[in-house]
């Protein structure tokens, strides 16, 4: 195999950091009980041999959903051999066999996908309280290696390809998909949006030579900023409709905000630990139209905007959060 990759182009090993060993091995990924999978994941990881200067970060396939005795039983079983545990969550309008059109939804439907991304945080806890019972310094990593919204395909595709269209719906799944993994930091080390192009919850839609940005690619563009920071503790008074991250880095406050409510604008104060200064970004994505979404012909329907609600004064940041929108800002500190 080395031969080979130095026959095509490669004569150096890959630098490998992460290897999941199995993928939904309680389904399509060999329909396994979590007490043989785990024998074999003991079995499969002997083999992966430390070669490089960096440690290798072992990934077990973990469960699907709200299978919690998966987790127990294969941390139980193989939790000092792996690094990380895998976990699968997709956004539904209802069931698997009844998926909603990813543009033509009913208010119902915009409420229900919302509730169904919004189950992360129960399973990323529940998940976690399994973990902990087997490893109660937290070695182990949770990776949510798959997550999104998961719509009917595009009518006229292939429905193989899972190809669908991208709204301003899906930017409030993204968004508070990640408000959620920011408040579970402290075990979520890894979380990958399903596929980034033409598949399922895509950021980026291809026609040919022919690109567009969907409006979840712009909730990533804004939550970029809290990459590398440290969390913050941050209270406010808020509907059940409003997520939010607040995390410092650089010398700067970064505010995520994430109103998912169809009818109702939110009011927000944030006290910081220290007084701000100017504001050195301010976006929000927010659209009157809740199917809003970017096609090949109007590729700038649904963009970022300037943000000019936000008021600080000392400590405290006030600003009201639109219905429909997401908005980031960034603050110096004083």
């Amino acid at each position: 195999m080395a031969n080979l990759r130095a026959a095509n182009g490669h004569p150096e090993p890959w630098d490998v950091k992460f290897l999941g060993i199995g993928n939904e091995t309680w389904g399509g990924g060999g329909n396994m009980r979590p007490e043989y999978y785990a024998d074999v994941y003991r079995q499969y990881q002997t083999f992966v041999r430390q070669y490089g200067k960096e440690p290798l970060y072992k990934i077990a396939c973990g469960p699907n959903i709200d299978d919690f005795n998966w987790t127990s039983v294969v941390m139980q079983s193989a939790g000092p051999y792996m690094d990380g545990l895998s976990l699968h969550h997709y956004a539904l309008t209802d069931l698997w066999e009844h998926k909603g059109d990813a543009v033509d939804f009913t208010d119902d439907e915009w409420r229900s996908l919302l509730n169904s991304a919004k189950k992360m945080d129960y399973f990323i806890h529940e998940h976690a309280l399994r973990m902990d019972r087997y490893d109660p310094e937290h070695r182990v990593d949770l990776i949510v290696d798959e997550w999104g919204s998961w719509l009917k395909e595009q009518a006229g595709t292939n429905p193989a390809f899972l190809y669908q269209q991208n709204t301003l719906r899906d930017a409030m799944v993204a968004a508070t998909t990640l408000n959620i993994f920011n408040k579970h930091a402290e075990r979520v080390h890894m979380a990958n949006i399903a596929q980034m192009v033409n598949v399922l919850q895509s950021m980026v839609l291809t026609d040919g030579s022919k690109m567009l940005l969907t409006p979840t690619y712009f909730v990533f563009l804004m939550y970029q900023f809290h990459q590398d920071a440290n969390r913050l503790a941050a209270y406010c008074s808020q509907g059940s409709d409003l997520s939010y991250t607040v995390s410092e880095k650089d010398g700067e406050y970064i505010l995520s905000f994430c109103n998912a409510s169809l009818t109702a604008d939110e009011p927000v104060e944030i006290t910081l630990p220290t007084a701000v200064g100017k504001a050195t970004y301010a976006k929000i994505l927010h659209e009157d139209q809740a199917n809003a979404h970017n096609t090949f012909d109007d590729p700038e329907r649904v963009q970022l905007k300037d943000f000019t609600q936000a008021q600080a004064e000392g400590p405290a940041v006030r600003l009201q959060v639109p219905k429909m929108s997401v908005v980031t800002l960034k603050f110096e500190k004083k």
